[in-house]
């Protein structure tokens, strides 16, 4: 059965939204994780902390990660820095 939503490996990075791990202070001084980025087709790339094995145990009744999804966390500081950013449609 098809998805109906399916990732485009081919599409390329457009913009940061938000800011970066640096500016918030939830890293250290090299450019690693976490980040929010729209992608030039319009979708959305979390880089983040895999806790898929951890709180993949917990999810509530009706949600699931897929054999090909993995649960990312971010800083919730991050997301409320990204807000501006986020088109409402």
């Amino acid at each position: 059965m098809a998805r109906p939503w399916e990732a485009d490996a081919t599409t390329g990075f457009k913009r940061r939204l938000g800011k970066s791990a640096q500016e918030l202070g939830t890293t250290t001084d090299t450019p690693d994780c976490p980040d929010i980025w729209e992608l030039e087709n319009g979708d959305i790339a979390i880089i983040g902390r895999d806790l898929t094995d951890s709180l993949g145990k917990l999810l509530p009744a009706g949600v699931s990660v897929g054999r090909d999804e993995r649960l990312v966390v971010i800083p919730r500081s991050m997301l409320v820095a990204a807000k501006p950013d986020i088109p409402s449609v």
